[in-house]
């Protein structure tokens, strides 16, 4: 499936009152593409970082990282593409977050620090690479790829001489929060959005970018972890 920049077109609809159609596309993600989700968990009210400058997650931990954008009750492997649950967690909570299971069946992702990405994914164009969804957050940037196994990966990252530790690996027992949810650091939106349909987006094989982006961000000196 042809990938289009999220800012040209928007993959989901907003309601009359401006508020993101959370759940539509979270029965979109689930039944539609077979993505497995479940709510994140969210902000407390009236603690947004636009309002108070804190995060404000709902959660018990007063220093989380991920402030509202992290699953929580339930846990994550809760997550369903079913879609009488999703559209109970939703209808229920209809503001939280939207959160994808990495690993089969759903995508694997690759994150990296949203001051290096734009550039990385310029390069990844120049060389060639066909890229699928790309999740944007004001921190990391989010690669969505298809299913990898850790064994896979470590064998793809043993051949580096060097992996910035920028670089994160998102598979089995990982989550991506997607758009259009709100986290404490701001949207989640698409930088490359899937057309609308009913087909299942089309994803890149891990291999196909790990090699540019560990270049990438070699070269520009993003190797420091980012939280």
């Amino acid at each position: 499936m042809r990938e289009i920049p999220g800012r040209r077109r928007r993959l989901l609809s907003k309601r009359g009152s401006g508020r993101p159609d959370l759940i539509g596309a979270a029965l979109t993600f689930a039944t539609a593409w077979q993505w497995p989700v479940l709510p994140g968990v969210g902000q407390l009210p009236g603690t947004g970082r636009r309002r108070t400058g804190s995060p404000g997650c709902a959660c018990p931990d007063a220093e989380c990282a991920i402030p509202g954008g992290h699953p929580f009750d339930p846990g994550l492997l809760a997550a369903t593409t079913d879609a009488r649950m999703v559209r109970w967690w939703w209808t229920n909570r209809p503001t939280a977050p939207i959160v994808l299971a990495t690993g089969g069946p759903g995508p694997c992702a690759i994150s990296l620090p949203a001051v290096a990405a734009a550039g990385a994914l310029a390069e990844l164009r120049r060389a060639g690479v066909r890229l699928g969804p790309v999740v944007a957050t004001p921190d990391r940037w989010f690669l969505l790829v298809a299913p990898y196994s850790m064994e896979q990966l470590g064998e793809l990252l043993y051949a580096k001489d060097w992996v910035p530790s920028s670089l994160r690996f998102h598979s089995e027992g990982g989550y991506v929060v997607l758009p259009p949810s709100e986290i404490g650091q701001g949207q989640v939106r698409w930088e490359l959005a899937p057309l609308p349909g009913s087909a299942t987006p089309w994803l890149p094989d891990v291999e196909a970018v790990v090699d540019v982006l560990v270049e990438t961000l070699t070269h520009t000196g993003v190797s420091a972890p980012e939280f």
